[in-house]
């Protein structure tokens, strides 16, 4: 049977019939995609202002992406690293001449990278720093989102992502996201990591005050800590950069990455970092039988490609703005703040414009795709190829949308 031929109520029953109901997506249907562009299983054509949560930045389907996939995929896909293959070092020489990262070490999922720096940080801790045996902290901060594992959501302050899931790792600190002052007195010696978002995204897009980042990275050195930055959803251009914390004029001690890493159209992850924290890692001390496979750095080699031969860094920055300075002027009655950096902005309403949900699914009817987080934040975040053209197509929307909702 083709599941396109038959109606998306029937699609969207199946899901319920089978899944886990660990989801609430908007109801609708998607079978195809194309840059910022997707169409349902009735053809009706959206723009994509969530790019898969910054995933697909490349754009749907960029051309030159499925094309490696699909020429990798005829050769070969998987070798684990039990033996080697002949897209693993070129991956990690591209990748590291353009971020300027002397270590690499693969994953897939942005939860997987995260776990793989947190073990990082710890080893790190105990073979360079000193500090005792099972006693080492990495702070962390409120409002976090660095995945579901359950180490991760046991640090995260979201009680929904915790409820039922416990006990928990310890060896985590949490402080308030962007109080400089909440940083006097939070660095001990058994402090072995900063772990950091550049900007919050699942939070709602939360910008830290200017300077944090820097201070954040002076602490560490002050204390002998290793600042480790989240860029799975900043990172890759989305902010303007490369990675959002050059906003801050800053070099962290590691980063990690993933989404955007292969365009949407594979997963791959990986912790960046200078030799020494890196280098405390062995054979047989962590591993994965997918990560650092050849299709996946295949996809990844091409991704990096369109990202800067393209030039998307450079028009995130600028039609960011743009994007911005449109957003900004929306009615301001249903409106608490807008906010972001490059093409990554969220429109917080008020508690009286009665939740975000509702805005959504109004864009959803006139042919845009957003999504709310934390029940009053709108993410506007489309692919990085998108046009000045394509945003005044979808500004016209989404001010009708606003006018006859406020």
């Amino acid at each position: 049977m083709s599941y396109t031929a038959i109606g998306p109520d029937q699609l969207i029953g199946l899901e319920g019939q089978y899944g886990a109901r660990n989801y609430h997506p908007l109801d609708v249907v998607l079978t195809r995609g194309e840059g910022v562009w997707v169409w349902d299983v009735e053809g009706r054509r959206y723009l994509d202002c969530l790019a898969a949560y910054s995933a697909v930045n490349q754009g749907h389907c960029h051309p030159r992406i499925v094309a490696a996939l699909t020429e990798q995929a005829a050769r070969i896909t998987l070798t684990s690293r039990a033996f080697r293959n002949d897209q693993l070092g070129p991956f990690y020489e591209e990748l590291s001449a353009l971020t300027g990262f002397p270590r690499i070490l693969p994953m897939n999922t942005g939860a997987e990278a995260v776990e793989t720096a947190v073990k990082m940080a710890r080893k790190w801790a105990y073979q360079v720093k000193g500090v005792p045996a099972n006693q080492a902290e990495i702070l962390v901060f409120s409002n976090n989102f660095h995945g579901r594992t359950t180490t991760i959501v046991g640090f995260s302050s979201e009680e929904k992502y915790r409820d039922g899931f416990g006990p928990f790792a310890p060896g985590f600190r949490l402080l308030p996201f962007g109080d400089l002052a909440a940083l006097d007195d939070a660095f001990s010696t058994k402090v072995a990591a900063v772990l950091v978002e550049p900007i919050q995204g699942e939070a709602g897009i939360l910008v830290p005050p200017d300077g944090y980042l820097r201070a954040l990275r002076d602490s560490c050195d002050e204390h002998q800590a290793l600042l480790m930055v989240d860029e799975i959803q900043s990172g890759l251009g989305r902010t303007g950069r490369l990675f959002a914390y050059e906003h801050d004029d800053i070099r962290p001690d590691a980063i990690i990455v993933g989404k955007a890493l292969a365009g949407g159209c594979y997963p791959v992850s990986a912790v960046l970092a200078d030799d020494v924290p890196m280098q405390v890692f062995n054979p047989g001390d962590h591993g994965s039988t997918f990560g650092g496979n050849p299709l996946g750095c295949a996809v990844a080699r091409a991704a990096l490609r369109v990202l800067t031969e393209e030039r998307l860094i450079e028009n995130s920055a600028t039609l960011g703005r743009y994007l911005f300075d449109r957003l900004s002027v929306l009615p301001q009655a249903s409106i608490r703040e807008v906010r972001g950096r490059g093409l990554w902005v969220g429109v917080e309403l008020t508690p009286e414009a009665g939740g975000a949900r509702r805005y959504c699914e109004a864009l959803q009817a006139e042919g845009i795709l957003c999504k709310e987080t934390h029940e009053h934040v709108i993410r506007f975040a489309p692919p990085l190829v998108i046009t000045r053209d394509e945003i005044d197509w979808a500004m016209e929307r989404v001010e009708r949308v606003f006018d006859s909702l406020s």
